[in-house]
């Protein structure tokens, strides 16, 4: 027989810790168990190796609500989330319930025990009351590379951030990172430090800001106020920030657009065509902003140990790449920075009474769960913000939809929508390329509560901690007799 669980959490990244610390903390009496493909924990923030590797965000609202982030530095590199993760599941009890080596491979439900019945890689099975899926949206074993004419030529070495080799030596040799996006904007500047030269070669340019690495006001606080209301204070002002930066930059594009040139042109040399290499054709927050601690990409550019190049690659050479323009960069390394694969619910299968879920059929409610499947709900965080802002308000109302079924007997949980013909739209309205090259793969979202997937967090703070986890919307039954 399988064992079963009240839960089960697919992924051990700071999604399913976060969940898990919650399940624990919320609902002592449920069993459940962590499920991670890989050996180890910490999702993100152990797979990726590359040079420089940090949290974009600040870690005062990237961190979790209930754990204080206590170092001066708050944007982050990956050692300290990582450390800060396994602190939080080692503080909660949480190590004994994370099976390691467990890839999950297909889930199935059946009405008639509610139950779903989890297949693993190695043929065992597992069975569970709920799913929560908190893989995140992109695929672990594979990075994004489109295809370039002549790689096979090239005589260096090429490699992709996702799957960076321990053993890459690049000290005093010249680096080719293309790609203008997160990952490409930290790597140049950590590459640069022993690289001969690295150049970063785009397509398109990103919108770029330099912001502190520490946050002078966070720190007081925490001094004056202790490290828990001081972290509560610094989280509440940075919520506030980040939601202020993000409605100026949509209300006033051009305005945006202006600021962030003006500070651009103060961080460049005296005569950098900014215009070619620092502004994006698009609007600011159409993409996500690229943040660059203490301005450590236009330090790096000054000093003349990197530059940008803005240019297409016809074909890779023997020695490096020829561009459109005739231009050629001769490179010993080239990194390809170029993306992410998008891949929602770890790339489970999913079936329901034995009817295979087509996802783009499906229309997400409240952002964490879909229509006609029971049972299941998943993390997926912000894109304009802290992506775990999101992920403890869904965790919070998981639980607090938990215990109302328990509650009223319910064994059974599924979102339908009333009107068939409601209009829908993506499931993330985001321009950036590893979403547009996934979106008819996933959900959709429709026009109205409790079909949008909302990317603000004081709405979010209404809809999932303050109201009520029923819904005309939401069905609950009992197991069928």
């Amino acid at each position: 027989m399988s064992e079963h669980f009240d839960v089960l959490i697919v992924g051990a990244g700071i999604s399913g810790i976060g969940a898990g610390r919650y399940l624990k903390t919320e609902l002592p009496g449920k069993s459940f168990a962590i499920l991670e493909a890989r050996g180890a924990s910490g999702g993100t923030w152990d797979l990726f190796r590359y040079p420089g590797i940090r949290s974009d965000s600040d870690l005062h609202t990237f961190g979790y609500e209930f754990k204080p982030w206590r170092d001066e530095e708050s944007i982050a590199d990956a050692p300290r989330i990582l450390s800060y993760l396994r602190e939080t599941a080692t503080e909660n009890g949480l190590d004994q319930h994370i099976r390691y080596h467990h890839r999950v491979v297909a889930a199935s439900w059946s009405s008639e025990h509610a139950r779903w019945t989890v297949t693993l890689a190695d043929g065992r099975t597992l069975t569970c009351g709920w799913l929560f899926s908190a893989s995140g949206y992109y695929r672990y074993d594979e990075g994004f590379t489109p295809e370039f004419a002549g790689r096979d030529r090239f005589g260096g070495t090429i490699v992709h951030p996702q799957h960076w080799p321990e053993d890459l030596d690049h000290a005093g040799k010249r680096v080719l990172v293309i790609g203008s996006g997160a990952t490409a904007v930290t790597l140049v500047p950590a590459m640069s430090r022993t690289a001969g030269h690295v150049t970063m070669l785009q397509r398109t340019p990103s919108y770029i800001l330099p912001v502190p690495k520490k946050d002078a006001i966070a720190n007081a606080l925490k001094k004056r106020l202790g490290p828990e209301r001081g972290y509560a204070w610094t989280r509440r002002k940075n919520i506030v920030q980040q939601k202020a930066i993000w409605s100026f930059c949509r209300r006033f594009p051009n305005t945006a657009r202006k600021v962030i040139r003006w500070v651009n042109t103060r961080q460049l040399p005296a005569g950098y065509p900014v215009d070619e290499h620092f502004n994006p054709p698009y609007a600011p927050w159409d993409q996500r902003l690229c943040a660059v601690p203490d301005g450590d990409l236009f330090r790096a550019i000054r000093s003349g140990r990197a530059s940008v190049v803005t240019d297409r690659i016809v074909t890779f050479t023997e020695t490096g790449v020829r561009l459109e323009s005739g231009r050629e960069i001769d490179a010993d390394v080239i990194v390809t920075a170029t993306g992410l694969n998008v891949q929602a619910f770890g790339g489970v299968p999913l079936t329901v009474d034995g009817a295979a879920v087509k996802l783009a059929d499906t229309v997400a409610y409240k952002g964490m769960m879909l229509s006609g499947v029971p049972n299941l709900a998943y993390a997926i965080g912000y894109t304009n913000s802290s992506w775990t802002l999101k992920i403890g308000l869904l965790c919070e109302h998981f639980c607090r939809l938990l215990a109302h079924m328990d509650a009223h007997g319910y064994d059974i949980c599924r979102p339908e929508v009333a009107d068939p013909s409601m209009p829908t739209r993506p499931f993330l309205d985001f321009g950036a390329g590893y979403i547009e090259r996934a979106v008819d793969q996933l959900p959709r979202q429709g026009d109205r509560m409790p079909w949008l997937t909302s990317m603000d967090y004081q709405s979010d703070v209404r809809l999932l901690r303050a109201d009520s986890v029923t819904d005309p919307e939401l069905h609950f039954a009992g197991i069928p007799v």
